[in-house]
């Protein structure tokens, strides 16, 4: 038997709690662990953790129980330094994205997991998903030939009280704003699906969020040696509209899926390759759907990944990776430049105080709030679907 501290009793811990809850056989929910005591009793009592104790700190929980896995919902400012915590005490570490507020941060947790030989997993619960797994493996197989151009669209739409939270809207905290807290999933996609560009050159704005220091819309283009790609992220669309298109050289693949393939006419306007389109749609039906998906999915494959019975899909480097790109995207951005990859140590990207001391704050801060009246979250469209 697994047992599991789950750390930070917000929204996001709920989704774990369940996840978790539906392996009893696999683990069990030990602790779970808030600087508000009352949030963990909360979330206890609400997702019928009849095993688990609160405690207000995840130090108290360590020394109380005798845990195997850390599942960190914390506040991206605390992830470091709870996930090194947990390792070095023996447990392996689950984190939400974004992994942490620095590549120099992401490297000392990476350390610490090899050095402890603890596994270290960052969510990536959209990978654990059919559509994407399908356009994964059709793009790994090289179905349609090369990509020629790609498109992710990263929308949401969040009021302005969405920074009243005292956390939220900092650059010393959150350390980056639509690009980091809501388009960090996309960006782990594309990664998985088209690995990391070679030059990267970025906009970005505060348009609607007066009371947050950093972007709520932004746009960046990604260089790859043979294709182009390019994210736009948004915290200001109604509606949620978000996708994934994957333009090859015969036609298109995409989340949500929709096919379209074409055929030059002598003059090299296009017309319908309707037998390539039939073709696409057949190996797309033909990938298995998954028996589980989102954080369960994940969940599960962390689990059977302890008991040496799987291999990892999803560790630091993965969750590092996102990082490294949105301090590229933030870099450029800055400077108002194409930035190359990869970014070194000696990078004042790299680290967290050098990189906030290049950022622009749009607004400053002047409202903030303890906790909300409300736990409940919605997560958008579910993009795929």
């Amino acid at each position: 038997m697994i047992y599991v501290a789950i750390v930070g009793a917000g929204a996001i811990a709920g989704i774990h709690a369940d996840a978790f809850s539906m392996f009893p056989d696999l683990c069990q929910v030990k602790a779970v662990c808030d600087i508000y005591p009352d949030k963990a009793e909360q979330l206890i009592q609400t997702k019928h953790l009849s095993q688990a104790h609160a405690y207000s700190s995840i130090e108290d929980a360590l020394k109380e129980e005798s845990l195997d896995l850390v599942s960190i919902c914390l506040p991206p400012f605390s992830h470091t330094d709870a996930a090194i915590l947990a390792m070095e005490a023996g447990c392996h570490v689950l984190v939400e994205k974004p992994m942490a507020n620095s590549l120099e941060e992401c490297d000392r947790m990476i350390e610490t997991s090899k050095r402890t030989g603890r596994l270290l997993s960052v969510v990536c619960q959209n990978r654990f998903k059919t559509p994407m797994k399908r356009v994964y493996q059709m793009l790994k197989d090289g179905i349609g030939g090369p990509v020629t151009h790609a498109i992710v669209n990263s929308l949401w739409w969040r009021g302005e009280n969405y920074y009243d939270l005292w956390w939220r809207g900092l650059w010393e905290k959150e350390c980056g704003g639509s690009f980091t807290s809501h388009s960090v999933h996309h960006i782990d996609l594309l990664l998985w699906m088209l690995g990391m560009p070679d030059h990267v050159t970025a906009v970005m704005k505060n348009v609607g969020h007066p009371n947050s220091q950093m972007e709520d819309v932004g746009m960046a283009i990604l260089e790859y040696p043979t294709c182009f790609a390019h994210i736009c992220t948004s915290i200001v669309d109604h509606g949620e509209s978000q996708e994934m298109v994957f333009q090859t050289k015969r036609g298109r693949l995409s989340i949500p899926w929709q096919t379209a393939a074409s055929l030059p006419l002598p003059n090299g306007f296009p017309q319908e390759d309707h037998e390539f389109e039939n073709e696409l749609q057949k190996i797309y039906q033909s990938i298995p759907e998954m028996e589980l998906e989102g954080h369960p999915a994940q969940i599960k494959n962390l689990l059977m990944a302890i008991r040496g019975e799987e291999p990892l899909m999803a560790d630091g480097t993965d969750g590092r990776n996102a990082i490294e790109l949105i301090m590229a995207i933030y870099k450029s951005s800055a400077l108002r430049q194409s930035v190359s990859l990869p970014i070194s140590p000696e990078d004042p990207f790299y680290r967290k105080d050098t990189m906030i001391e290049q950022m622009p704050h749009f607004f400053e801060k002047t409202k903030s709030i303890e906790n909300f009246t409300t736990s409940e979250i919605t997560l958008g469209r579910d993009v795929g679907k």
